[in-house]
């Protein structure tokens, strides 16, 4: 059962902007157990969100001074997630990248909107009418998933990379419903789609594995190494 041991990393999150969007990041983000800081400009939105993170501050993150009186330059990721204001969100952005975050995901307004924030360097950007929340959360969570269809509360079906240790070996030698408990139900290889594939089927590189579980084994399955 090694995979079962294979706890998922603690990371350290900034998520700001405590809107519907930025809020729903930050809550599944804290349901797994990661480290949370929520920052917003409104001391109402901070409140609300407290359940949800590990830490909140009242800050304007479009000075300097305010991102690194909050530390802003420990963290793993940073999501900014302000709703409207368009120039607050880009000036944000920019600051953080000078400041050092090695990953800032940012949420766009409109494709123009996308345009300026891939140009001041954020490294993934949101369109949320097409992006939910919860997915961002969970690919963050997850970096092997592409994709994935949620069943219920507890099962999903996910799209995931397979890690490359497991290359050049069969389904029956992997095992990996009795190592891990998930089942593949597909194999998606150079765009053809291999369905219900047998157990002695060779998984290759470049393999996407379409496969149904519990959420949690399929978040330590993705996160395999």
């Amino acid at each position: 059962m090694r995979g079962r041991q294979n706890a998922m990393t603690i990371k350290q999150y900034a998520v700001i902007g405590l809107g519907r969007f930025g809020t729903s990041v930050a809550r599944r983000l804290h349901e797994a157990g990661q480290e949370i800081l929520g920052i917003d400009i409104n001391e109402e939105r901070v409140e609300d969100a407290e359940p949800y993170v590990t830490h909140a501050v009242v800050a304007d993150t479009t000075e300097e001074k305010a991102l690194k009186s909050i530390g802003i330059g420990n963290f793993d990721c940073v999501i900014v997630a302000i709703g409207n204001d368009m120039q607050s969100s880009i000036l944000t952005v920019s600051l953080l990248k000078e400041l050092g975050i090695k990953k800032v995901i940012a949420k766009a307004l409109g494709k123009r909107h996308g345009q300026v924030l891939d140009k001041v360097g954020a490294d993934w950007i949101i369109y949320p009418e097409r992006d939910m929340g919860e997915r961002v959360a969970n690919q963050l969570l997850s970096p092997n998933m592409l994709n994935y269809i949620e069943l219920s509360k507890e099962y999903s079906i996910e799209e995931i990379m397979i890690p490359s240790k497991m290359a050049g070996q069969n389904l029956r030698d992997l095992d990996l419903r009795a190592k891990y408990n998930v089942s593949v139900i597909a194999i998606v290889r150079e765009g053809e789609i291999i369905i219900s594939p047998s157990p002695e089927q060779i998984i290759e590189k470049e393999d996407l594995l379409v496969m149904i579980g519990h959420r949690k084994d399929l978040s330590l399955f993705s996160n395999i190494q």
